[in-house]
């Protein structure tokens, strides 16, 4: 069992709007003292409110945000060595399910938004246990359902993957926890919270390419994919969601992995500025193409919500076209691994096998081979919340959120003084 520290509660303070009139007070004081008090509580409401931008910050993904479901989701895979140290050595010191040495990208949001980390949600049982949020990510999962794998000739290693349908499958089952006599009450907790849908796709891609589906195949699967996400997105919004965060996927052409994998001796297959495989990237920039389109029309169907796209993409390829600039030194190297130039092999990975870890994990883009460092996710999120990679931008559009702009500002400074 994973142990989780404790979730702070949450309560919304209303301030009465019935006064007493003291005996013998006067009717013109006694409308003076309600009009400063009247002006001390506006004065006061943002902090009784509540201090976050938002109650709640809901996540749905896969292991690049997985904050512990897996453990719970397949109990009985004990060869997933993100379920046991080395894996979270870095921040918490143990194990936490999370697939990378510390902290996410999801994790420096709440953050920022002064929220604690979200909790996964098969570790709660209770409203009390989802006061700030939950998070349905799981390690492996899809945004395509594995009939649609299957049907493809492209089968997932485990039938039971979670794909993004069951995840909001989930989501809704924590609607009626919440709301237990109407949904009709949970309108004001969906208005003001945060919702993350994705980073999702990944995988419907991963485990093809690993498994020798041809390319040409799998980019067929990408209007699929995308429709998938945008279909999870309406779904939200018809059920109360006023903001939603959107990422695309990352640059997979400087996955150590792939590196290994796809290796080649002509050097126009390679970015010169990066090192990373030149269309592998490609293909990245492809799936985040048809996603920003759909995401616009999502925006004209739905007006009144806002739809912000994460430009991972352009948030990492920062990091590996300058990683002297995050304090990075080995940007294409996995910190935990085997011998191989990547970091990686396929005699043993990190945490199985024969592996090895080697210093500074700071200094490295990759953890695993798979997953990226802790710096690098540190970086992506820093990018996003304080831009110019989030469309439109985070700071402009939220306005649920007037102090996003000094919470970020705050961010920023802590985070560039840990680089």
């Amino acid at each position: 069992m994973i142990a989780f520290g404790p979730v702070d509660t949450f309560s919304v303070h209303t301030p009465h709007r019935a006064h007493r009139r003291e005996k013998g007070m006067s009717s013109s004081t006694s409308m003076s003292v309600v009009a400063v008090v009247l002006l001390v509580l506006a004065a006061a409401q943002p902090a009784l409110a509540d201090p976050a931008c938002y109650w709640r910050l809901f996540n749905f993904g896969d292991s690049l945000s997985d904050t512990g479901n897996y453990h719970f989701v397949f109990p009985d895979d004990t060869r997933e060595p993100a379920m046991r140290l080395p894996y979270g050595e870095t921040f918490f010191n143990r194990s936490t399910g999370r697939f990378s040495n510390g902290r996410l990208i999801v994790d420096f949001i709440a953050e920022a938004l002064e929220l604690p980390f979200v909790r996964p949600y098969w570790s709660g049982g209770s409203a009390e246990d989802f006061a700030r949020g939950a998070n349905f990510a799981v390690g492996g999962a899809t945004a395509l359902s594995p009939e649609f794998f299957e049907e493809n000739d492209a089968p997932l290693p485990n039938p039971d993957t979670v794909c993004l349908d069951k995840e909001l499958d989930w989501f809704r089952d924590l609607l009626e926890l919440l709301c237990p006599n109407d949904l009709a009450d949970c309108t004001n907790m969906m208005d003001n919270s945060l919702f993350l849908v994705g980073e999702i796709g990944g995988n419907d891609y991963n485990l093809p390419i690993f498994t020798e589906v041809s390319f040409e195949k799998i980019r067929t699967f990408t209007p699929s994919v995308i429709a998938k996400i945008s279909s999870a997105v309406t779904k939200l919004i018809e059920l109360g969601a006023k903001t939603l965060l959107v990422p695309g996927n990352l640059p997979i052409g400087c996955v150590p992995a792939y590196l290994m994998r796809f290796e080649s001796d002509k050097a126009e297959y390679y970015e010169p500025d990066t090192g990373c495989i030149r269309w592998m990237n490609e293909f990245s920039q492809y799936h985040n193409k048809l996603l920003v389109d759909e995401l616009e029309k999502l925006r004209k169907l739905h007006p009144g919500v806002v739809i912000i796209y994460a430009d991972y993409y352009g948030a990492a390829m920062k990091v590996f076209r300058s990683p002297e600039q995050f304090g990075i030194k080995y940007p294409l190297v996995a910190c935990c691994g085997g011998e191989g130039f990547y970091g990686v092999s396929e005699t043993g990975g990190c945490g199985y096998r024969e592996y090895k870890i080697r210093d500074d994990p700071e200094k490295y883009g990759s953890w695993d081979g798979f997953h990226p460092s802790e710096a690098v996710y540190k970086a992506i999120a820093n990018g996003l919340l304080r831009g110019p990679y989030t469309q439109p931008p985070i700071a402009t559009t939220t306005n649920s959120c007037p102090r996003l702009t000094e919470v970020l500002s705050s961010f920023e400074n802590k985070v560039l003084s840990d680089l």
